[in-house]
């Protein structure tokens, strides 16, 4: 039985240290942070190197993507969302959702939530302050449309490294 107990408990420690690892860092990617992840770095298996290869690598996309955009002669004033907010506001006018003021405090209250996904105790507590200040809010609360339009933004914010692994990871973080 202990055998049985103690796999049981590395198999769930390993899943959700990998679902954890793939939210913050698309969630860092998709807010333009910036940030490392420095509550898992010892759950990373890639070495110092191939990360800063990695960076250089993305560094030279973006740079050549800045001058895409400039020889183009695209309208300068028409501004593309950039951060989860920007993108997350604007699928939500697409979608229909530009008069939920429900959705402005959940999005305003998300950023804590996933930054602190590792930490249960600060996690309950953002959730908690969250759900009063929904409390206050009139009108229907339809929590799967803010799903839809998180899941939509994330996607088209972090659409190179999205697989089937970030869907299962965000809808987990969701659910739970």
């Amino acid at each position: 039985i202990m055998t049985y107990a103690g796999g049981a408990y590395i198999f769930t420690r390993k899943e959700y240290a990998s679902r954890i690892r793939i939210l913050l860092r698309s969630w860092n990617t998709a807010a333009k942070k910036g940030e490392t992840v420095d509550q898992i770095d010892d759950l990373d298996s890639k070495s110092s190197e191939e990360e800063e290869e990695e960076e250089v690598a993305q560094e030279l996309v973006q740079a050549d993507a800045m001058k895409s955009q400039e020889g183009t002669g695209k309208n300068p004033q028409l501004k593309v969302p950039t951060t989860f907010d920007e993108m997350f506001l604007f699928n939500a006018a697409v979608m229909g959702y530009a008069n939920s003021t429900w959705m402005k405090f959940i999005l305003e209250y998300f950023d804590p939530i996933v930054s602190n996904v590792a930490n249960s105790y600060r996690l309950q507590e953002e959730c908690d302050v969250l759900s009063l200040n929904l409390a206050k809010c009139k009108g229907e609360i339809n929590l799967p449309e803010f799903k839809s339009v998180m899941l939509a933004s994330l996607r088209s914010l972090v659409p190179k490294e999205w697989n089937s692994q970030h869907e299962v990871a965000w809808n987990w973080l969701w659910e739970n």
